[in-house]
């Protein structure tokens, strides 16, 4: 005779253990060929560690004669003597900034404009026409953009200069401080500048584009439903959406802007000292120096050439951990709003 048990009578249920809440860890064991795969891919990019680190140590130890033999004067002094190994790169440094300054004013407005018009506005054959545009104008070497500035681009904009040093010469950038002639702004840090430029807004227009093209279309169908225009879904939805792509496409443009040689070689008129007046002619950037200087150096001043790449080295490096810090924040701020 079967027996009916109350459900009560059993007493409280045992509470659960701790294990039990912890998630499994589902592991899989992976082929031959993804082991090889992956272990591929893990050298390629401890490979790129590697050879930056190589690339420091060469640099230190090819440029310690200068650095010892000037010290922190070879950073603050403005010469560049062979005749006596009188080196400082005082003067060019803070040229270099302001010309990769001149091209990043110039080229990130102008391709984030060119990126947002393609990826929003532009309509279908027109949009592959211009992307098409973009990727030849970053394919075509850079002794094209410099021959054109210096034959084509530099006559034509001196009289723009002398404008505007007429007008805006109450601001300092903007003084003459020589008499003024044709050749008062030949050779200036603002047509460098602006040749530079033209060399960077391809690579940053082609990432924004394609960063802007990835923005969710939930998003831009919902914003769309609540009215918005095409503008109004651009600045509330791909707009910051791509805030990290962004970011990352200027500071690649500085740093093509920094880094470049043969244009500002070819157009400025190099002197070693500060020229921080922009449209007056005079200056160099450390990449034209080294490039000019390197077939008839000696050995001590091949030293002070090294020296001068590690201080841009470093810049570099810099502006591309800083790139780095800023996409990863805004990374973080927009996950935390989602």
């Amino acid at each position: 005779m079967a027996v009916a048990v109350n459900p009560a009578a059993r007493g409280p249920a045992a509470p659960a253990s701790a294990r039990d809440d912890v998630p499994r860890t589902i592991t899989s064991r992976g082929s031959r060929g993804d082991l090889i795969f992956r272990g591929v891919l893990r050298a390629a990019g401890l490979s790129s560690f590697l050879i930056t680190a190589m690339i420091l140590a060469f640099l230190i130890y090819r440029g310690m004669w200068a650095l010892r033999a000037d010290g922190f004067s070879f950073f603050t002094k403005q010469s560049w003597v062979f005749v006596g190994n009188q080196f400082g790169i005082g003067g060019m440094l803070p040229d270099t900034i302001i010309i990769a300054g001149i091209a990043s004013v110039i080229a990130i407005p102008v391709a984030l404009t060119a990126a947002i018009f393609i990826a929003e506005y532009a309509p279908g054959r027109l949009q592959r026409f211009l992307i098409a545009v973009i990727d030849l104008m970053a394919a075509i070497p850079s002794i094209i953009y410099a021959v054109w500035g210096r034959a084509f681009l530099m006559p034509r904009a001196i009289g723009t200069m002398a404008w505007l040093s007429h007008h805006i010469g109450w601001f300092p950038p903007f003084r003459i401080t020589v008499a003024q002639s044709a050749s008062t702004f030949v050779g200036s840090p603002v047509i460098a500048g602006m040749v530079v430029s033209l060399m960077a807004i391809p690579i940053i227009t082609s990432l924004c584009r394609e960063v802007f093209s990835q923005a969710p279309a939930s998003e831009r169908e919902a914003a769309y439903a609540l009215g918005s225009s095409r503008w109004g879904m651009i600045r509330t939805v791909v707009l910051p959406f791509g805030r990290g792509g962004v970011i990352g496409a200027a500071m690649l443009g500085v740093g093509r802007a920094l880094g470049e040689t043969i244009a500002v070689l070819l157009i400025i008129s190099p002197t070693p000292e500060l020229n921080w007046h922009i449209l007056q002619s005079g200056g160099n950037s450390i990449a034209a120096l080294i490039a000019g200087a390197w077939n008839y150096a000696t050995y001590d001043q091949l030293s002070a050439l090294m020296a001068a790449g590690l201080a841009l080295f470093t810049i570099t490096l810099i502006v591309n951990s800083l790139a780095a810090i800023i996409i990863n924040r805004s990374r973080s701020a927009a996950a935390t709003a989602d």
